[in-house]
């Protein structure tokens, strides 16, 4: 019998847990669950017996990989996977999988909201200003890049958005503006709504050049990751222009420095909420278990990324 751990420091909706080892339950597999788990070596331990893993933003790093004497399969309930070493991973024959386009909703109109709030300051009487007929640039055109546009479209935003990885015709299909170069983008756009992932290639990429071309109202919103950021440049930034925002649902190192300078022109949620809804928690949870499944029983390696 298989055995299935389900880690998350951040846990599963109870109804998410119960439709996700109903899945595993379906297949005769067995399942535990480890949530809000106080220190890692708990991950550690608990993984040693098992055949596949489902975590969220947990870290699988090589000491849990190599503690995992029988582990198969790791899921991580979600896009983006840059808290699993997927080194470590390969040399062991450990399959990686995300699960893509499953929070990618709660993701969207999280950054909406955060643009809405931000704009209405903070649900205060003080008068704020409307987001119709401003231009947003999607950073990035994947699952939450398209909604992004979509819910911006509803608003009566003017839409644009850059991927050089995406067919310009499928950007242009959607009704939403191509733009060739990411300077183009970031100049044009009093908004940038930013999806992009970590990579060498854009790692601290989001730098002082590209923040200080944007126009007069300049309001960047992240829900990507906080290390694409060049945290000196977005310093610089502030510095120099007090009409220019940063909302983002991962704070950055200088968060307590950006707080305390320039209060009124930025927004950090406690914690990542992107994924944090009923239904992503169920979407993703699911997806993750069918992904399991479908791998041990019959091989299927769709959404790997190692």
């Amino acid at each position: 019998m298989s055995k299935v751990l389900i880690a998350t420091e951040k846990p599963f909706s109870a109804e998410a847990v119960a439709e996700v080892k109903g899945v595993f339950q379906e297949a005769g597999f067995e399942v535990e669950v480890l949530a809000k788990y106080p220190d890692h070596s708990d991950l550690v331990n608990a993984v040693s017996d098992a055949d596949a893993l489902i975590i969220r933003s947990d870290k699988v790093d090589r000491e849990v990989i190599e503690a995992g004497k029988n582990l198969k399969i790791v899921v991580r309930a979600g896009a983006g996977y840059d808290n699993v070493d997927l080194e470590a991973a390969s040399e062991k024959s450990v399959v990686v999988m995300n699960t893509p386009g499953q929070n990618s909703n709660a993701v969207a109109e999280l950054a909406l909201g955060m643009m809405v709030f931000m704009n209405r300051n903070g649900f205060t009487p003080v008068a704020g200003s409307e987001l119709r007929g401003k231009k947003i640039g999607i950073h990035a055109y994947g699952a939450v890049g398209r909604i992004v546009g979509l819910i911006a479209k509803g608003f009566g935003m003017k839409v644009y958005a850059y991927d050089p990885f995406v067919d310009p015709v499928v950007i242009k299909n959607d009704g939403i503006t191509c733009e060739e170069t990411v300077e183009s983008l970031y100049s044009k756009c009093q908004y940038i709504s930013l999806h992009i992932p970590v990579t060498a290639e854009t790692r601290s990429s989001v730098a002082y050049d590209l923040l200080a071309s944007m126009p007069e109202g300049a309001t960047l919103v992240n829900t990507a990751r906080k290390e694409v950021i060049d945290e000196d440049g977005l310093k610089k930034v502030f510095a120099e222009r007090k009409d220019f925002r940063y909302l983002s649902d991962i704070a950055p190192n200088c968060r307590e420095e950006l707080e305390a300078n320039f209060k009124s022109q930025v927004l950090f949620t406690p914690k990542k909420m992107g994924a944090q809804t009923a239904e992503a928690n169920l979407n993703s949870g699911v997806a993750a278990a069918r992904q399991i499944v479908n791998f041990i029983e019959k091989g299927d390696t769709t959404f790997k990324v190692n």
